[in-house]
């Protein structure tokens, strides 16, 4: 039986295979890979992963389809939001065997931004992540400083990634087609990144950019004031003008 695609899960599945050939090349799978797939959907990218691989974890929302999936004698299933799954008690069921992750998947665009957010909670366990994203999210996630598409996801995820776009994917390599252009984004973690407190970082960058078109003094500035922050920072600035290094850096002032 032919599965339909669910708008509530934002279903929009992968069927043209020069981009799946493409996108598989890119991650670039080996055997021994501990690598997990978020939303495998019909499996147009899980089959040609584990053709690869030899085993594949999956994590699939929708219950009929994580049932077909479980037909497959080489996937580990796990039938769950991906939002409530444990990435570092992932990473030591056995046959993964602590190894890092290597996270893959397309994302549903509903909630791509949470996920993203999520995943930073577990990025000690992870290797690599590539992920289909819609092409105007990571033109967020790897914006520059001083332009428009800087903001706090770029922030968020720059302190804790290197980034880059490596894939553009038309709508018409979907069923149904989306009505907005894809990419494949690759996310590294950094070997030493600056130690914060996370939350505390999401707070203030969340602060900093809820008016972008004030200057700092307006937004962060009070936030600051509650901190009892009497250090040096220039808040005659907006939000987008101010480069990663200097809120991770203000983050650490503020918690000391």
């Amino acid at each position: 039986m032919k599965h339909v695609a669910r708008k509530r899960f934002g279903q929009h599945f992968l069927t043209d295979q020069v981009i799946i050939d493409a996108i598989v090349d890119t991650i670039a799978p080996a055997a021994g890979d501990a690598m997990v797939e978020i939303g495998p959907g019909l499996a147009a990218l899980t089959q040609p992963l584990v053709a690869r691989l030899g085993e594949l974890t999956v994590i699939e929302l929708d219950r009929d389809l994580a049932a077909r999936l479980r037909g497959h004698g080489q996937l580990v299933v796990i039938e769950s939001d991906v939002l409530k799954v444990d990435f570092t008690a992932l990473a030591a069921r056995p046959g993964l065997e602590g190894r890092p992750l290597r996270v893959v998947g397309n994302l549903p665009y509903n909630i791509s931004t949470p996920i993203l957010f999520h995943l930073l909670d577990y990025v000690d366990a992870v290797r690599d992540q590539h992920f289909m994203l819609q092409k105007e999210v990571i033109d967020r996630m790897v914006a520059r400083p001083a332009t428009a598409d800087y903001g706090r996801l770029s922030v968020m995820l720059q302190w804790r990634y290197a980034m880059e776009n490596v894939l553009f994917v038309p709508p018409e390599s979907f069923d149904p087609p989306p009505r907005v252009d894809s990419a494949i984004v690759r996310m590294l973690p950094l070997a030493d990144p600056p130690v914060i407190d996370r939350a505390r970082f999401g707070a203030m960058v969340q602060v900093a950019f809820s008016q972008r078109r004030k200057i700092l003094r307006n937004t962060l500035g009070r936030w600051l004031d509650e901190q009892g922050y009497s250090g040096s920072f220039d808040l005659q600035r907006r939000a987008e003008e101010v480069p990663v290094s200097e809120y991770v850096a203000l983050a650490q002032a503020t918690q000391a």
